[in-house]
């Protein structure tokens, strides 16, 4: 998967843009995410219901993957059952 790629969840509304990606597959709520939102949504797992927040990156620990989130939903991302964390913020240099 290429850096750009927009994905979309098989069961809530989330969005994803990939930064950087690497062997996996990239999931939503306990399902694959794809290119094409399927015309009906499938079953949320509810342990992986945590929702997603728009505007933030998310990684996994060893930094292999980066989405950004274009749409919010109620899914929490993962790859391959893994979750994923929201990127920290950088500390902007002190103006002394």
């Amino acid at each position: 998967m290429k850096p750009g790629t927009r994905l979309r969840s098989a069961v809530c509304d989330t969005e994803v843009m990939v930064v950087r990606s690497g062997a996996g597959t990239i999931e939503c709520g306990g399902a694959p995410m794809a290119e094409a939102k399927p015309e009906t949504a499938g079953a949320i797992d509810p342990a992986r219901a945590t929702g997603t927040l728009i505007g933030k990156r998310y990684v996994d620990a060893d930094g292999v993957f980066e989405l950004l989130c274009v749409k919010s939903g109620i899914g929490s991302l993962a790859v391959d059952g893994v979750d994923l964390v929201i990127k920290a913020t950088k500390p902007l240099p002190a103006s002394d």
